[in-house]
């Protein structure tokens, strides 16, 4: 009989996404003329934050804790994407670089490039 641990099983995924991860920021890389929005989705909340690489710096930054979005879905993903463009547009910054940190392109991490999208940024 195999019995596997859940800690081992979430470990991998873990670990996975941290190899994904860093072989995604060797290709993408912020500049200030275009920056990086990277995406960070936990359990419970999703966050996305614009950053200029070069110099070390974010720009604009949102996430479900500060819109008191509680409920974790894709529709609140997606508000996140639409307010995080908002406040991009708000500081001059139309064209941005997407960091998807890992995830798989697919469900939230989606849901907050199609709100960036239609909040006005391109990439």
């Amino acid at each position: 009989m195999i019995r596997i641990k859940m800690k081992n099983k979430t470990v991998h995924k873990v670990t996975k996404r941290l190899k994904n991860r860093a072989r995604i920021r060797k290709k993408v890389d912020g500049a200030s003329e275009r920056p990086r929005l990277s995406v960070y989705r936990s359990g419970r909340h999703i966050y996305a934050q614009i950053i200029d690489d070069s110099t070390g710096k974010t720009l604009a930054a949102y996430s479900t804790l500060e819109g008191n979005l509680d409920k974790k879905n894709i529709e609140t993903a997606k508000q996140v994407g639409t307010e995080l463009a908002k406040r991009a547009i708000g500081k001059d910054i139309k064209s941005v670089v997407f960091d998807r940190s890992g995830y798989v392109f697919h469900g939230r991490v989606k849901a907050v490039a199609d709100g960036a999208r239609e909040g006005g940024l391109s990439f």
